[in-house]
């Protein structure tokens, strides 16, 4: 690109310069015929040329357009060579940082994301194009070690279940007296394994299908119809934990899957009783104001720290309580909420509730 730019430049300042010579030519001649006429028959040396006072004008024209030629055949080389000279430099400093750019980008893998221009003194464009090229470079490398970070919890979390069918059948199976009641006690425990594996397994798959994905089906959805199913889901665990429920909904229609908001409602509903304290409250709330519908649930529980709130749309993060067998769960319920509203072009954030507990706020597009 170097060569072809200054030879375009150096082309347009050599047209530029014949142009110029070919005008000063022209305006010489014009102006050597203005001369004052001489009486006839009187004599002139022009240029050491004895010339009739007849044809005065038309040699002094003469001779000036020659002295324009020979000077402007002497300035004309000296004029392109060094538009060729300072079109090369230029250019070069121009397309510097562009090298700089080409030669980051080809420096990067997956181990060197994070690897940057590092242009301090570029300007204009070019700096746009390089700072674009840098932020570009961060987003992908958050990207990446997101994903790092996932598939490490991901095997993590797949190995526990995996971990325990393995010891309960060693175990077992190293018993030469095991009987019908051992077996049965094996059975029970690969059986809540195989269903937490389950579980995750169907929690990823959703996870991926909604991350970053377009919506299947979009059709009108009322928020306030989804969360009665998600209700009823864990009506009875409620009941056992003695949470008193309050209900207030009103219409909230959105345009989106059906599918995927019952599970937004069912997540929350879900996190909300499982994370609950015995005796606590449960608030489900749906309305649409100014173009936005919301859904809202809030609940009793642990206190949880302001600054560690956000953390736990994350991957696998869960509260401060710790997981039981009263409180099953992947830590993949809010990072499912996220997905599923950004791909509604919604937002959703969490609160603490004082003295312990959560609330969780929906915003979607209303329909």
């Amino acid at each position: 690109m170097r060569p072809r730019l200054t030879l375009v430049c150096t082309a347009v300042v050599a047209l530029v310069s014949v142009l110029l010579l070919w005008l000063g030519w022209l305006l010489v001649g014009g102006v050597a015929r203005s001369v004052p006429s001489l009486p006839p028959g009187t004599t002139v040396r022009v240029g050491g040329v004895s010339v009739p006072a007849e044809r005065l004008n038309e040699a002094i024209g003469a001779a000036a357009r020659a002295d324009v030629l020979r000077a402007g055949l002497i300035a004309f080389p000296l004029v392109v060579i060094a538009a060729a000279v300072v079109s090369w430099v230029l250019v070069g400093r121009v397309l510097g940082p562009l090298h700089a750019v080409t030669a980051t980008a080809r420096r990067l893998t997956v181990e060197s994301l994070d690897t940057r221009t590092g242009l301090q003194d570029a300007r204009g464009e070019v700096a746009e194009l390089a700072a674009g090229f840098d932020a570009m470079l961060d987003r992908l490398q958050a990207a990446f070690d997101a994903q790092r970070r996932f598939v490490a919890n991901a095997s993590h979390e797949l190995r526990t279940p995996l971990s325990v069918l393995r010891t309960e059948v060693d175990v077992t199976l190293s018993d030469p007296d095991a009987d019908v009641e051992e077996l049965r006690r094996m059975a029970g425990v690969v059986r809540e394994a195989t269903r937490r594996a389950d579980d995750l397994i169907a929690g990823l798959l959703l996870l991926a299908r909604t991350e970053g994905s377009e919506l299947g089906e979009v059709s009108p959805v009322d928020l306030a119809d989804v969360v009665v199913p998600a209700l009823a889901a864990v009506r009875a665990e409620a009941g056992r934990r003695g949470l008193r429920i309050q209900l207030r909904t009103a219409a909230a229609p959105v345009r989106g899957d059906r599918v995927l908001l019952e599970r937004v409602a069912g997540n929350l509903v879900e996190n909300a009783v499982r994370h609950n304290v015995v005796g606590g409250w449960l608030e489900v709330c749906t309305g649409a104001d100014e173009g936005t519908a919301r859904l809202q649930v809030s609940s009793s529980g642990a206190e949880i720290p302001g600054d560690r709130v956000a953390e736990l749309f994350e991957p696998f993060r869960r509260g401060p309580v710790a997981r039981t067998a009263d409180t099953p769960g992947s830590g993949l319920g809010l990072s499912i909420v996220r997905a599923v509203v950004q791909a509604h072009g919604g937002r959703v954030w969490a609160e603490p509730v004082p003295g312990g507990g959560l609330k969780v706020t929906v915003e979607l597009p209303a329909a």
